[in-house]
């Protein structure tokens, strides 16, 4: 994954986007869990080859924003449930299955 280190972006109080397969980071050094955190985002790009990953991540955000308070929206994405959940699993991505982040919209979904 190629690192772009930057001051300005990630706007806010974010230190590291994930955009088409390159991180962003305001950090000097990313973390291990962090960069799998991301790798994770990438491998669900490219299963809705990337335009369809930012599609579906801003349609369930806004869904999930009507109800929740901005930061709890965002946590409850099913593509960040997923990272989260397995970013500290450094493995993770050997035995990941295709479209794994389908099994958390409906967990999502009852939070």
């Amino acid at each position: 994954m190629k690192i772009v280190k930057t001051k300005r972006f990630p706007f806010g109080t974010y230190t590291a986007i994930n955009i088409f397969g390159i991180l962003f980071t305001k950090l000097d050094k990313v973390s291990d869990t962090t960069l799998n955190h991301e790798k994770i985002h990438t491998a669900q790009m490219k299963e809705l080859l990337y335009l369809g990953f930012y599609l579906w991540y801003i349609v369930e955000y806004l869904l999930l924003r009507v109800k929740n308070s901005q930061r709890k929206a965002y946590e409850k994405i099913s593509f960040e449930q997923e990272a989260y959940k397995n970013e500290k699993n450094l493995e993770y991505l050997k035995s990941r299955n295709s479209f794994a982040w389908l099994n958390y919209i409906n967990k999502t979904n009852k939070q």
